[in-house]
C-alpha cells in the first residue's frame, strides 16, 4: 500500500507493506500527471514501514529512472535497510538528480524541500 502526497514541487511517497508493481503504477501516474518540463520535480521516498517489494517494481523503477530522470531535481530516500539504500544508489546511475539517503524522515524532508 501506498500513500501520495503532493506540496507545490514536492511528491511525497510512503510505502506500507508490500511495494507492488499496481502501487508502483500509481505513483507513477501521478508524477506523470504533476510534472511539467520546466518544473522539476522533488521526491521524497519513505520507505521505513516497507516489508518487501517485487522484483517488476525493481525493473520499472529503473525503466521509469532512465525514462523520466532528467524531470527530477532531489530525490530523498528514508530508510535504515541496506538494501533499499543500495537501490537507492542503483536509481542515482540513470537520473540527473541529486539522490540521498536518510534515516531521519524531517532531515530528509528538510533537505529535499530546499
Amino acid at each position: 500500500m501506498i500513500t501520495i502526497q503532493k506540496i507545490n514541487n514536492l511528491i511525497i511517497l510512503a510505502v506500507i507493506g508490500e511495494f507492488t508493481l499496481s502501487d508502483f503504477k500509481e505513483f507513477e501516474d501521478k508524477v506523470l500527471y504533476r510534472s511539467h518540463p520546466e518544473d522539476k520535480i522533488n521526491l521524497l521516498f519513505d520507505w521505513r514501514d516497507m516489508v518487501d517489494y517485487t522484483v517488476d517494481v525493481a525493473w520499472e523503477e529503473i525503466k521509469f529512472m532512465r525514462e523520466h530522470g532528467s524531470e527530477f531535481n532531489r530525490v530523498a530516500v528514508v530508510t535504515d535497510n541496506q538494501w533499499q539504500a543500495w537501490s537507492a544508489w542503483v536509481s542515482n546511475l540513470f537520473i540527473d538528480a541529486d539522490v540521498v539517503v536518510f534515516s531521519d524522515y524531517e532531515e530528509a524532508k528538510e533537505w529535499v524541500s530546499l
